[in-house]
């Protein structure tokens, strides 16, 4: 046996454990960090900021509402350079012209009668006739009643009426709106009631009526078919019909109006 054989094993120095030790705890930090990177779960993606909202701007305030009441001295001003006519003067002294008007445009645009908001324009006399025949016929004398409203509306200046037509609108729109149904506007409306007028057929001969009751009726059943509104024209007598006729149609042309189909249209 050798003689180092029996030896004490000499003790391990501080020096060399501190080796293997420090490897060890590598090792374990090492493969817990990698187990940590592998099994965590991934954390979701930070959510944007949201954006921020802006309020939107503030609504511009309504326009203020067209006052109507108190405007007859403007009107009357604006449309007494129309027709130097006389007795048109004297319809300027109704009061609220305005919504006389926009009543009217609507009444014969519906085909009914604007006697009342027309009454300034009223004929004076009564209704006649004549029987010629054994017919019974609409009395010259009844039509001739008409000559001064047809006389005045074909003495308008077409175009002083375009521009005091233009000046008027908020104030005839406004008056309209009152009267109207919803979305429906004063040009249409003043252009359905133009077309049911100068669509009339100017009757070539006398004419014909039918008592009922107290009153008459047309004896030809298409005039008899009419609305008030043309029936009311029919009374003026065919000179008088020409001249409104020819009147009402300048003065489409020259506003601008829709065309009876565009006025048709809701």
């Amino acid at each position: 046996m050798s003689p180092t054989d029996n030896a004490p094993v000499p003790p391990s120095s501080p020096r060399s454990l501190r080796w293997p030790l420090g490897i060890a705890v590598l090792v374990s930090l090492l493969g817990g960090a990698g187990i940590f990177f592998f099994l965590r779960t991934p954390e979701p993606p930070p959510a944007p900021t949201p954006a921020f909202a802006e309020s939107p701007p503030p609504a511009p305030p309504p326009p203020p509402a067209v006052q109507l009441s108190g405007t007859d001295p403007r009107v009357r001003e604006l449309l007494k350079g129309l027709s130097s006519d006389a007795d048109f003067a004297r319809w300027l002294a109704a009061e609220d012209l305005v919504r006389r008007f926009a009543a009217a445009t609507n009444l014969v645009a519906e085909g009914q009668s604007p006697r009342m908001p027309l009454s300034f324009m009223a004929p004076a006399g009564g209704f006649q006739v004549t029987k010629r025949k054994g017919r019974t016929l609409m009395a010259p004398e009844s039509t001739a009643r008409y000559d001064i409203p047809a006389r005045v509306i074909a003495s308008l200046d077409v175009k002083a009426v375009q521009r005091v037509y233009q000046e008027l609108k908020p104030l005839l729109d406004a008056a309209h709106a009152e009267l109207a149904p919803p979305g429906r506007g004063l040009d249409p409306t003043l252009s359905q009631a133009i077309a049911r007028l100068t669509r009339v057929p100017v009757p070539r001969a006398p004419v014909e009526l039918t008592p009922k009751g107290a009153l008459y009726v047309y004896a030809d059943p298409n005039l008899e078919a009419l609305g008030a509104a043309e029936k009311h024209l029919l009374r003026m007598g065919p000179d008088n019909m020409r001249k409104v006729q020819a009147k009402l149609t300048e003065l489409a042309t020259a506003l601008g109006l829709p065309s009876t189909e565009q006025a048709r249209q809701p």
